[in-house]
């Protein structure tokens, strides 16, 4: 019953051309740098010589890995993953990367989205003798990956042949004994980027991945993209590029660290943006404008700026707060609000509050901040959404919950309002929010709030 959005996982490789030695500690620090993209679970799998070590396990990139298991991770590529598990249960087992041995030798593979026919693919390949270990779709592809490489002439083509098979998001990166290669699916519904460190190539889920390890941004891959790197070349296969594309539009709004740049845009400008047309959407007097830590502050900023209202600091976040902090009742998840965040009630006592949220999913511990901010002795609590409402599930990764969980679905505007106990309600609008993110070069997938996905999603209600 969490009030947030989770997204389902971040990536991080490297083609080590320039010797930079433990290049786990490289792709650690890259993997640290998404965390926010999975904290149930982290693994890194180096390659040397063709064999493959790897440490993986439950917990945060720190609590997973430490000086000893990194040193023992040396090689020429790897590539690290982080978790959450939106399908296919917490364990072990489902922590990637997934490596796989078979008769060409090794293949290791860790991706970031959701087959939505992973279910089936795994059905047919069971029924013809497969065996599976995890329940995660990460273990379905690496399967169809080696299977067809058995009668392909390299790696590349054996994945070439596998993608149209896959129905869904996915951003992967590949590694073989000798090759990293990155994909990114037809619609690029997950961020993935190239970049450099010195002659090393690196790929990572968001931008800010490579800045942290010192790396040089060089390119977005395209949606429907291949990027072969082997030890004297980098290929680029495009053959299933050419799609308008259809990046999560929440990637902008919530997902992304804000220094991250993502198919050309900032995301840290799209929230800023997404405050402003708050502002001019949904105007009201009032004497302070606040964000609720971290990804509504940006908006917030925005809001202020447009409407000249003084922007403030009104919530403070506890950082401390483990990822493993057990609500087994009702009561519990409410006192866990007032764990997470307290108010700065110097700043809103006696003012009239505009408070800037990311979104509403169920609406229950929004409800219990605006509380906290009244008792604070906010006179006034307006709450501006910089999202629209959530009124269909998401299938590509985001546990979006079923419609009849929504709050959006189950109050009308009215009954909401009144339920989080804000003097007033606004959300972002359906049919401009693409305009938050003005230099995105791709278009976006908007289904939770629409229904109207960029592929079929069949009957999944």
């Amino acid at each position: 019953m969490t009030r947030k959005l989770n997204e389902e996982c971040g990536i991080f490789g490297i083609y080590d051309k320039a010797n930079h030695g433990n290049i786990a500690s490289l792709v650690y620090f890259g993997l640290f740098a998404i965390q926010h993209r999975g904290q149930e679970s982290a693994g890194i799998a180096v390659n040397k010589d063709r064999e493959i070590t790897m440490v993986k396990n439950l917990g945060l990139v720190s609590e997973v890995f430490n000086d000893s298991n990194l040193a023992h991770l040396q090689g020429e590529i790897s590539i690290g993953h982080v978790r959450y598990a939106t399908l296919g249960s917490n364990t072990v087992e489902n922590a990637q990367p997934i490596s796989v041995k078979y008769a060409k030798g090794n293949l290791t593979v860790a991706m970031n989205g959701t087959i939505l026919n992973a279910q089936e693919l795994r059905d047919k390949l069971e029924a013809e003798g497969a065996i599976f270990h995890t329940t995660s779709d990460c273990e379905v592809i690496s399967y169809l990956i080696a299977r067809k490489r058995l009668k392909s002439s390299s790696i590349e083509e054996a994945v070439e042949k596998v993608i149209p098979m896959l129905k869904g998001a996915f951003s992967m990166l590949i590694m073989s004994p000798r090759k990293l290669i990155a994909v990114r699916d037809k619609y690029g519904f997950r961020p993935l980027c190239m970049g450099s460190l010195g002659d090393s190539v690196l790929f990572s889920s968001e931008t800010c991945g490579l800045d942290t390890v010192g790396g040089e941004f060089v390119r977005d891959i395209l949606p429907g993209e291949m990027v072969i790197v082997t030890e004297d070349k980098i290929e680029s296969n495009k053959k299933f590029c050419g799609h308008k594309g259809g990046l999560c539009i929440f990637e902008h709004i919530y997902f992304a660290r804000p220094d991250s740049v993502i198919d050309g845009q900032s995301v840290n400008e799209a929230r800023v943006n997404a405050g402003k047309m708050l502002a001019k959407l949904h105007p009201v007097d009032a004497d302070l404008v606040i964000g609720v830590p971290d990804s509504g502050l940006p908006s917030a900023i925005g809001y202020s700026l447009q409407s000249g209202i003084p922007y403030g600091v009104g919530l403070i976040k506890n950082r401390y707060i483990g990822r493993t902090f057990i609500q087994p009742t009702q009561a519990m998840r409410e006192k866990s609000v007032a764990l997470k965040l307290n108010t700065l009630k110097s700043n809103i006592e006696g003012k009239r509050v505009v408070m800037i949220d990311d979104s509403i999913v169920r609406g229950t511990t929004l409800a219990n901040i605006v509380k906290l901010l009244k008792k604070a002795g906010a006179k006034e609590v307006h709450v501006r959404i910089a999202s629209p409402e959530f009124i269909y599930p998401c299938y590509f990764g985001t546990d979006i919950p079923s419609r009849e969980h929504l709050a959006c679905n189950k109050y009308t505007h009215e009954e909401l309002t009144k339920k989080i106990g804000a003097d007033s309600l606004g959300f972002m609008d359906v049919k401009t929010i693409d305009k938050i993110a003005p230099d995105s070069t791709t278009a976006f997938c908007k289904g939770c709030f629409t229904g109207k996905y960029p592929c079929n999603v069949g009957n999944r209600e």
